[in-house]
């Protein structure tokens, strides 16, 4: 399945599998604010990068929901994990859409920083967090739209080059390629 954008000297796409074999400069974890491991993805980055994450996880104490903190990545095929901490879903009426916008904002600011040129984001809150994948999936391609439309210092090009939703499922996959197509149609 096609599932791949250009935009703003940038390319934006999509992967089905498991984002611990997927060859990246970072991957951005679904942690929870004790950067502690846990189920689904943020275990599976755990287990796969071994105990070294855990230990530069506990250094650090642990990360606010809709913020953003980094360690190397063991034993993955990456360099960096970017630990990112979405909210969980409480019916949309506590502001979860705000800090789930802020956990993809602050991954790629994160990225940024670290001088990332391909950043592989799993679906942020959308497992144990319960987060319905079609309003995140908007979210998210409307964060990566708004990270680079935004004017950078002259001086500093975006180091963004590429930025990839890698997916477990194809039904998510579906979700999240309605959405790419959505916020970065082609041109004509």
């Amino acid at each position: 399945m096609l599932g791949i954008r250009h935009y703003k000297n940038s390319a934006i796409d999509l992967w089905q599998g498991d984002i611990t074999t997927f060859v990246c400069d970072a991957m951005v974890n679904a942690a929870n604010t004790k950067l502690a491991g846990g189920g689904g993805v943020d275990g599976a980055i755990h287990e796969a990068g071994g105990p070294s994450i855990m230990e530069e996880c506990n250094k650090i104490g642990g990360c606010p929901t809709g913020q953003a903190v980094s360690t190397r990545a063991g034993q993955l095929p990456c360099q960096w994990i970017i630990h990112s901490v979405g909210p969980v879903w409480q019916g949309g009426r506590s502001g979860e859409q705000k800090l789930l916008a802020l956990a993809y904002r602050n991954s790629l600011c994160e990225a940024e920083r670290l001088g990332v040129r391909h950043v592989a984001f799993s679906s942020l809150s959308t497992g144990v967090y319960r987060f319905p994948f079609e309003e995140a999936s908007n979210i998210a391609m409307k964060e990566v739209k708004d990270f680079l439309d935004c004017e950078k210092d002259p001086v500093k090009k975006n180091e963004v080059k590429r930025i990839t939703f890698v997916l477990f499922s194809l039904e998510i996959y579906s979700v999240f390629q309605k959405a790419l197509f959505k916020a970065f149609p082609e041109k004509a």
